[in-house]
């Protein structure tokens, strides 16, 4: 599986004329970085001296870090299997009508699970995002910076994931569906953007 591949195969791979991995999945490794430093706060701060009173609270935001970055490491696999579908609906004949009827609605199909994958992806981000701030108010002091890096590294991989609902949603005739998945879309990039900046200013305020 591409998860499980080296860092730098990953990013051998990314850099190649291979269509695949590409930045769907270059977002869902980032929003999964992002987790996993939320999860690195959590475990530089319990049983640390001086932090009993957040341990319990700790311990739960870690177990909810750790489900989120295996979750975003899946969509790694997600975004190519899903990009290799539209690619083989883009690939069916067309030679008689009935042929390209058949193409076109195997396109749509595939288009809409083209767009509920970065979606997907970009609500995770969102919890990311909200993760973070928990980790940048309870955790060590001393690696408050990373709970910093973690927010930026979500909220990167969140407009990342935005792009790709972007342009598969360009060509997909079900217009509910469009308006639908757009209109949550940018409620949760609206909320996160104004997020994002508080938590940033905060891990800032406490260097």
């Amino acid at each position: 599986m591409i998860k499980d591949k080296p860092v730098q195969t990953f990013l051998d791979e990314l850099a190649s004329k291979s269509s695949t991995p590409g930045g769907g999945s270059a977002a869902a490794v980032m929003g999964a970085m992002g987790a996993a430093l939320v999860s690195m706060v959590c475990n530089l701060t319990i049983g640390k001296k001086g932090y009993e009173a957040v341990d319990a609270d700790m311990r739960a935001l870690l177990q909810r870090t750790e489900a989120l970055r295996a979750k975003l490491a899946d969509m790694v696999r997600a975004d190519v299997e899903v990009f290799d579908k539209v690619m083989a609906a883009y690939g069916l004949p067309k030679d008689s009508d009935e042929q390209k009827a058949a193409r076109s609605a195997a396109i749509q199909a595939a288009l809409k699970q083209a767009t509920d994958v970065p979606m997907e992806c970009a609500r995770a981000c969102a919890e990311a995002i909200a993760l973070s701030r928990i980790a940048a108010e309870q955790g060590n002091r001393n690696v408050v910076t990373d709970a910093g890096v973690a927010v930026m590294a979500a909220y990167a991989a969140l407009k990342s994931a935005a792009l790709n609902v972007y342009i598969n949603t360009g060509t997909i005739r079900d217009k509910d569906f469009v308006e639908q998945r757009v209109a949550e879309l940018e409620a949760i990039l609206t909320v996160n953007e104004d997020a994002t900046a508080e938590i940033y200013a905060l891990v800032k305020s406490k260097l």
